[in-house]
């Protein structure tokens, strides 16, 4: 398994791994997350352009070619929506979020390798899900996130409530892990 970048030849892939998603949530109890067009595509396109757009892939595919197992987005900067938080972020020392974490359900654990290969390189880091996301919950959890408090997106489609999260590793770990 490797991380790469995504480019603009995987949108097609990455729009209907976002589709399938959306449907398996659904049928999980969690319909509202995404509702019916989250991601925007132009988000999608914009994730890609900015090289912020990360995959997680195999080459176990038809006669060794690639598949996609996760996706994900790793935003720098200040979160917006993060700024409101009914509760308390560890810290306020700089992170990344990832954002649109998609497992493809080709080999167990990807999304969790996703968050791994996040803290190893950025040490601090928030996320945030539904609170009818068990799946999602679960793998924040096993990565030793935080539940920090509930923040409230800026949406007008579906639930805005989420649950924010935030794993900040140590110096000492994070130069272990690395």
């Amino acid at each position: 398994m490797e991380f790469r970048n995504a480019g603009c030849s995987d949108l097609p892939s990455m729009r209907a791994n976002f589709v399938a998603a959306r449907r398996l949530m659904a049928r999980n109890g969690n319909p509202n997350q995404w509702g019916r067009i989250y991601p925007l595509d132009e988000w999608v396109v914009e994730d890609v352009r900015l090289g912020r757009a990360v995959l997680l892939v195999d080459h176990e595919g038809r006669e060794g070619g690639e598949r996609v197992l996760a996706q994900f987005t790793v935003c720098t900067g200040v979160e917006p929506a993060y700024g409101h938080i009914e509760g308390e972020w560890l810290d306020d020392d700089p992170y990344v979020t990832v954002h649109r974490l998609v497992s493809t359900g080709l080999k167990p654990h990807s999304a969790s390798a996703c968050l791994e290969w996040v803290l190893s390189r950025y040490g601090n880091v928030r996320a945030d899900t539904d609170p009818h996301n068990t799946a999602m919950l679960h793998v924040l959890e096993k990565a030793g996130f935080t539940r920090c408090g509930l923040i409230n997106l800026d949406r007008t489609e579906g639930d805005t409530v989420r649950i924010g999260f935030q794993r900040h590793v140590s110096v000492k770990e994070w130069k272990h892990d690395a």
